[in-house]
């Protein structure tokens, strides 16, 4: 491999087949017998992505090709050469299954790491083995080129603050109840590429060890813009178990927020998810126990989609219980779920803690549940999320 052209600017990406499915002596030898025809036919016909001063190299199995990248900012170059590398993995991997096996072969991935070559070091050799060597570590993981991707993409939400709230009504469906009770505060992402979705985005956060930092920001959007919240009216603000444990997760922080757009405690209630679980309720209630002292309410999320509702209940003592969708979808139809949710408005009623049912989609639901004595209702029947209050 000749990499002298143009060296300060070019990158390499490192192709090797990974899985147990090779250790089918079958597999193993159409591996080694077509791969590397195949990728030095797709690399002669296909001119890679249109770059130039494309060359390769081959030790054993392992191809590394290198070419020259366009003079651009760093940050892009770093980010051109992620997207090829992510590009011809995705490509690459079907299409040679396709031509030596007939189709998917389980247990067999195609893995791609990238690397630029250091216009630092002195010697063509020594770059070369530099670059070689950072693009298998680089690869050695699953979809490394996706997931970095994935990772300046999260990176750039943060920095740039992209999260947008939107709101859904929260009504209230009792007759002697006023109709509008509050909103909850949902996160949306637009335009992004590599997220399936707020819960994908929030999944891929906590993989990263960046849950807190972007629960804070989707906390702060949220807040920003309820400056017109009307007085009595709530704000329901999503947050996990596992941001109870955020040293930076601190009231006073928020009440300087809440002041600075005219709101107190009083209009916020923090809804704890149910679909993670509680490992210390003494620690969590301690916690909640110092909100609630400075005027915040509790809400439990999700409630009989987990796997301890109840037990959340007793320990945590919340001001409402959100119950999930899954058990108000088809309601008027299932005894069962209609079973499961008066058992709920039954506990609710004797600790005094108010109920929320999610997801009212029809009008049989709606009156359904107001029948047995829920106080309070979203869904899209009510109201569909909105980038706005009222």
């Amino acid at each position: 491999m000749n990499v002298s052209r143009n060296s300060d600017s070019m990158g390499i990406i490192y192709f090797a087949w990974h899985g147990k499915a090779q250790e089918k002596a079958e597999i193993k030898g159409r591996l080694r017998a077509d791969w590397r025809r195949f990728a030095e036919k797709v690399l002669d016909e296909d001119n890679v992505s249109g770059l130039n001063g494309v060359s390769r190299l081959w030790m054993r199995d392992d191809l590394f090709v290198c070419f020259a990248l366009p003079q651009e900012r760093l940050d892009r170059q770093e980010e051109r050469l992620l997207e090829i590398g992510n590009d011809l993995q995705l490509d690459w991997e079907p299409r040679f299954m396709n031509a030596a096996f007939g189709g998917h072969v389980p247990e067999l991935r195609l893995h791609a790491g990238v690397s630029f070559l250091d216009g630092g070091i002195a010697s063509e050799e020594e770059r070369l083995y530099d670059g070689i060597k950072r693009a298998i570590v680089h690869g050695q993981s699953t979809d490394a080129a996706e997931r970095s991707l994935k990772r300046r993409a999260l990176d750039h939400i943060l920095e740039e603050r992209l999260i947008q709230p939107v709101y859904q009504p929260i009504m209230a469906i009792q007759p002697d109840m006023e109709a509008l009770f509050g909103y909850e505060a949902l996160s949306r992402l637009p335009g992004s590429r590599w997220f399936d979705g707020p819960l994908g985005l929030f999944n891929f956060a906590n993989e990263e060890g960046l849950t807190y930092a972007l629960d804070r920001l989707a906390r702060e959007k949220a807040i920003e813009g309820c400056a017109g919240l009307a007085n009595g009216r709530k704000l329901f603000i999503n947050i996990t178990a596992k941001i109870m444990n955020d040293p930076t997760f601190s009231p006073g922080q928020t009440l300087l927020l809440l002041q600075k757009y005219g709101l107190s405690p009083h209009h916020v209630v923090f809804e704890i998810t149910e679909r993670t679980s509680i490992e210390d309720f003494d620690a969590a209630k301690r916690i909640l126990q110092h909100y609630r002292n400075q005027g915040y309410q509790i809400a439990i999320d999700d409630a009989g989609a987990g796997y301890s509702s109840l037990q959340s209940i007793v320990e945590l003592q919340p001001d409402f219980i959100k119950i999930d969708r899954s058990l108000i979808r088809g309601i008027h139809l299932d005894r069962m779920k209609g079973h499961l949710v008066q058992t709920f408005a039954d506990l609710a009623a004797k600790m005094d803690i108010k109920l929320i049912a999610e997801g009212i989609e029809e009008v049989e639901e709606l009156k359904y549940i107001r029948a047995l004595g829920v106080q309070y209702a979203q869904g899209f029947l009510l109201g569909r999320p909105a980038p706005y209050i009222v």
